[in-house]
């Protein structure tokens, strides 16, 4: 019986220690300390796009959008792979990136954006199709956003560079 009973502790001590290996694999460091998948916006209005980490990897093509959200999805130390709007993985280089969040409205329609957080709330402004708006806060599914000195609430669903989960696979 007591044989039993010790290889039962053992049992449920090695499962505990490989549930917390696990956990801890999950949450691993990443070189800039923070956290993956996570949203950045380009700092320049030329930024090159590299089919690898480093400038030795091919050129891809070059953004020409200051302010575009992309979600980096891997990093090095150096170099951030990112997902854009358009569904693309590039690596780009850490310098390019900025850690104000932006939001882009990726529908082929504009996106009323509200006074308030409420279906019922009368228009502040509107959107358009693959413009950019500052991202100020999300909370309970809307995103309270500014453009052009105007700020209104969207649905977060409308706005690309909002959703927590990886944006590309």
């Amino acid at each position: 019986m007591a044989l039993k009973r010790l290889a039962w502790f053992a049992g449920a001590g090695l499962a505990l220690l490989l549930l917390v290996d696990a956990s801890g694999a999950a949450e691993r460091q990443t070189p800039s300390g923070l956290p993956v998948p996570r949203y950045v916006s380009l700092k320049f209005d030329r930024v090159n796009a590299r089919a690898g980490p480093g400038d030795d990897h091919r050129l891809l093509w070059v953004y020409k959008v200051k302010g575009l959200p992309v979600q980096v999805v891997a990093e090095t130390s150096e170099w951030r792979r990112v997902c854009d709007p358009e569904g693309s993985l590039v690596w780009v280089h850490k310098r390019t990136t900025d850690g104000r969040r932006t939001v882009m409205n990726t529908k082929e329609e504009r996106v009323t954006l509200l006074r308030r957080p409420r279906p019922d709330a009368r228009a502040a402004a509107f959107l358009n199709p693959r413009a950019l708006a500052t991202l100020d806060k999300c909370e309970k599914g809307w995103c309270r956003v500014r453009v052009d000195g105007v700020s209104g609430w969207a649905h977060e669903g409308d706005l690309w560079g909002t959703a927590q989960a990886p944006q590309c696979r």
